[in-house]
Order: structure tokens, then C-alpha cells, then sequence
């Protein structure tokens, strides 16, 4: 995915979508993702940063840390004729997006991220170009929709998020999973779900 540095922008009449804030995001240096939101809240602009619990291993001990869940990206909302307020920030490099255009996440989307952070132990993974199209039917995830991934113990969910082109993973009980109701997530082609019937299936009868 391009980056976007704001520049361009100049180059066009503002148009009045621009005066209305969006969730966009920032592309920010390596390990400066927690540095850049508390400069963002000392300066008042609404961000949202997803952190997960990861363990590493020290010389002698175990440390749980509170990790980005999308490493060098930081969510802003702002009207895009303010974007300098954030791009100004030390350490941002960018606003992510193709061509021209910063890339605008839904704000469902958002709220897909803050309850697989709430509710679903969610961690980083790959973004997926193929895989099983599923909608979670009950709890508190109830309306995400994603990718089915088999688990050992219960099953995992991959939310994938097309407009910044990553993804996370939850974890739910495998009784909350359906086929998606038309059987193809938005961005996902019809051959990319064929197999979930199958696999499903094949679970349900070990």
C-alpha cells in the first residue's frame, strides 16, 4: 500500500468531504507508536491506538508488554484539511493510502478493532487474500465478519480490515460462527469461500 504524504491534496480545490472528519491513519516510525498518540492527546486530536498483550523472554524472566496491534500505524479522526495538525507530529512519517488519496476507515471498522480488543484476545496477523467467509452470530462480537481459521481449542476469526489492507485475529466459540449470509465478505471473491461448507462439516463430525 502507498503512502500518502498530504502534499498532493494542495494541488486540488478542497471539496466539502474534506471538511468532515474521518478516521484516517498515520504511518509512523518504527517503535514510536505510543510516543506519537501521547503527543496527539497533548494536542487534542482524537486517535485511537490498538495495543495486545504479547509475552517476551528476557535473560530470566518472562515480560508481558503492551504491543501495537498494527506495528507503525497509529488511527487519527479528523477533517483531512486539518491533516497537518497530525502530520506535523514528531515521528509521523505519513498518512497511509493509494494514489492520491489517504485511505478513510469506516468507522465500523474501528469498532470492529476495539471490540476484538475488548473481547477477543485480538492479536496480529498476516492480511489474507483467500480464505473462509464467516459472520459472528452471537456474544459480544455479534456482526463482525471475517475469515474462519481452524483452532484447536475452539476457533479463531480473522477480521480483515480492507481499507488499510491488515488484518487481526479473535477468538470466539465455534457455536457463534455462520457461512456469511450472501457467502462472500465485501473485497472477498466467490472462490475464496467454496470450502467452508466442507471444513465445517469436517469439524463438526470429529
Amino acid at each position: 500500500m502507498r503512502r500518502y504524504s498530504g502534499r498532493d491534496v494542495s494541488r486540488v480545490d478542497i471539496q466539502e468531504d474534506w471538511l468532515k472528519p474521518k478516521w484516517y491513519v498515520l504511518f509512523v516510525r518504527s517503535n514510536q507508536e505510543k510516543q506519537v498518540a501521547q503527543h496527539l492527546s497533548s494536542r487534542l486530536i482524537d486517535h485511537f491506538l490498538p495495543l495486545h498483550e504479547s509475552v517476551h523472554q528476557w535473560k530470566d524472566r518472562k515480560v508481558k508488554l503492551a504491543s501495537p496491534l498494527f506495528p507503525g500505524y497509529v488511527f487519527v479522526r479528523l477533517a483531512l484539511v486539518d491533516r497537518l495538525k497530525a502530520l506535523l507530529v514528531p515521528n509521523v512519517v505519513n498518512l497511509v493510502g493509494t494514489a492520491n488519496t489517504p485511505s478513510v476507515v469506516a468507522d465500523e471498522e474501528i469498532d470492529w478493532i476495539r471490540r476484538g480488543v475488548t473481547y477477543g484476545k485480538a492479536a496480529p496477523h498476516e492480511f489474507l487474500n483467500a480464505g473462509d467467509a464467516v459472520v459472528i452470530q452471537s456474544g459480544p462480537m455479534a456482526g463482525m465478519e471475517g475469515i474462519f481459521v481452524r483452532s484447536l481449542n475452539g476457533a479463531r476469526v480473522l477480521i480483515r480490515l480492507h481499507s488499510i489492507s491488515r488484518a487481526f485475529a479473535v477468538e470466539v466459540d465455534r457455536e457463534w460462527l455462520e457461512v456469511a449470509p450472501t457467502g462472500v465478505l465485501m473485497g472477498t471473491s466467490p472462490k475464496e469461500t467454496h470450502s467452508l461448507h466442507q471444513r465445517m462439516d469436517a469439524s463438526d463430525s470429529n
